[in-house]
Formats: C-alpha cells, structure tokens, sequence
C-alpha cells in the first residue's frame, strides 16, 4: 500500500481495490464495536473508524447487509460494564472490543464472539487460554506483548535525541497504560534517563505540557492508548507548541505530524481485526482462531516536524527508518 500523509487513514483504506466477497442474500449482520474512547470524528484513523470500512472491503456494506452498533466510554472506564451489556442485549453477532473494553465484554458474554482489538496480554489477563488456543469466546490481535516495543521505542527516541536526559511520558488511567509504565521504568534505567510521568486529565493537555515543560523534560513519550489516540491532533499541536520532540504509538500520528513512531499500522491492524470479524460471521469458532501478533514493526520519522523543532536527526537512525517523510 503506498503511503501519503492523509487525513485519518479512512481515505486510504477507502481508495484500495476492494476484492469484495459477495454476502449471502438477504442476511444482514450485526456487530458490535465497543470502545473507551470517546466517539471519533469520521475521518479520525482509529479502529472503531477502520474496522467497518475494512469490512466494506470484504463485502459486508453498512446499512445494507451490516449493522454497526457503537458504544463509546468518553474515556469513563467504569462505563464500559452497562454498555457491554446494552450491545449483549441487542443479540449482536460479534463485538470488537477496543484495548480496555475487553474485560467488559468478557463480563458481559459468554457465547457472543469477542474479537480483540487491540489486545496486550490476553493469556494474563484471563482472555484466552493460549495465544495458539484461545479455547473461549475471545481472540483477535494483539497490539504487541506488554513491554515489547516500550524499551524499543525509548531507545529510539534516546538515539534520536541523545541530550535527553529526562523524558516526560504521557500516559492515561487505563490498566494497559500502567503495564507501559512499569516497562518504561525499566528501560529508562537501562538506558540512565528519568523519567517525568505526567497523566492526562480529560482534555487539558496544556496542563500537561506545562508541567512537562516545568519538569524539565528533553522528550516525550506517549504510551498506547485509544484515549491518546483519539486525542493525537490536541497532543501533536501542543508538542509543535512547546517544542518536545516526541515518540508516538502509530505511524499515522506521524504521517499528520508528529516526529517519529515505531510499531505496526493502525489501518493495517484494523483490516486484520475485520479478518476475524469476516471469518467468525462464516462459521469459524473464536476458541480455534489463533490470537494473531504482529510481526512487522516501522520507524517512521517527520523530517517536517524535526526541522520545525530545530532537531538534527542523526544519519545513523534516518538510514534505518522504514519511511522518512520530507
């Protein structure tokens, strides 16, 4: 798929050769889509906004043989319990449950299919028995396994700016943001940085920066969030306006101009969780459908944004950049 700097990522996946697989007549599907974010604006790249229009791409069209019922948490996470019921109860064929939102529909279903997307550590946490066997109710794709790209990415960020001496993390009061946490600690030792934790509160990401900027803070590294990603737009400006070069978690944050990422694509993880979807609604048990890892992880850096930070970039990391955008 060739990349461009697009708004969302809907665009892109709207634009691709649709191979779409023709439906059985007359059946219409219903899925579920429960999120804690906040509802997206249309255009916003985040799964809730993919996933459908991934489906489209495998024949199943939004009003016609589909119906996409959506339940957002507006980042309140004690939400997600009656809103996993609300879609239970409209007898929903699968529910994609995003991040946080899997433990709620694990409370509220035992026997409609759940497809995780995206998950941390599923055998952990109870989701499933084995990433092989997932033996329940409940599989999908994972995001990455906890800690897994947490180091990477600091190291990364710490080669692309080897003054930092002390990198403020953004994080959220999700449970998955807490699990980053702890592994970022353990790489900030490694690598003898400290780290200046900052938690985001609703949408005053000025308060954020400002304590950011108060602590000192040579860097910025934003954990995997659906809550952060919903807010990327916010949080890209006031990392221009407070000049904090800064790591982020998708490569579609970069492509609207934040300064590097390393990780999977969110279209391209969003068109695996519609896989599941598309083959769980033929007849496939979630309990013999292997949970999926991604195998593939960019580093995609804005030279754009680098150059509006005064950053030079060292030759070295430019060289190893899956796409450096100019």
């Amino acid at each position: 798929m060739e990349r461009r700097a697009f708004l969302a990522g809907a665009a892109a996946l709207l634009s691709m050769p649709r191979a779409a697989e023709a439906q059985p007549a007359g059946k219409v599907y219903r899925l579920g889509i429960l999120s804690p974010g906040a509802v997206p604006e249309p255009s916003a790249a985040t799964s809730p906004n993919l996933v459908p229009i991934a489906l489209r791409e495998l024949g199943y069209i939004d009003g016609q043989n589909l119906v996409v019922e959506r339940r957002f948490a507006e980042g309140r996470i004690d939400r997600l319990p009656a809103l996993a019921r609300d879609l239970v109860g409209l007898r929903v064929d699968v529910i994609v449950a995003v991040s946080e939102a899997i433990q709620a529909a694990k409370d509220a279903t035992v026997t409609i299919p759940i497809v995780m997307g995206f998950g941390f550590n599923p055998v952990e946490q109870g989701f499933v028995a084995s990433l092989a066997r997932p033996g329940g109710n409940i599989t999908g794709v994972l995001y990455a396994s906890e800690g897994q790209l947490v180091s990477k990415r600091l190291e990364l960020l710490r080669e692309a700016i080897p003054r930092a001496a002390r990198i403020a993390v953004l994080a959220t009061r999700e449970s998955d943001s807490s699990a980053q946490l702890h592994a970022a600690q353990k790489a900030a030792s490694a690598l003898g940085v400290k780290l200046v934790v900052v938690e985001a509160q609703g949408t005053d990401y000025d308060r954020a920066f400002a304590k950011m900027v108060a602590e000192r803070a040579d860097a910025l590294f934003i954990v995997s969030s659906s809550i952060l990603n919903r807010d990327r737009k916010l949080i890209i400006e006031r990392a221009a306006q407070y000049r904090l070069p800064a790591m982020y978690e998708w490569r579609e944050q970069v492509e609207v101009g934040g300064l590097m990422s390393y990780g999977s694509s969110l279209v391209g993880l969003s068109r695996r969780v519609a896989a599941y979807v598309d083959r769980i609604l033929k007849g496939a048990k979630p309990a013999e459908l292997p949970v999926e890892q991604p195998t593939t992880f960019e580093l995609v850096i804005n030279l754009k944004t680098a150059k509006a930070l005064g950053l030079a970039i060292p030759r070295s990391l430019l060289l190893r950049a899956d796409q450096v955008i100019e």
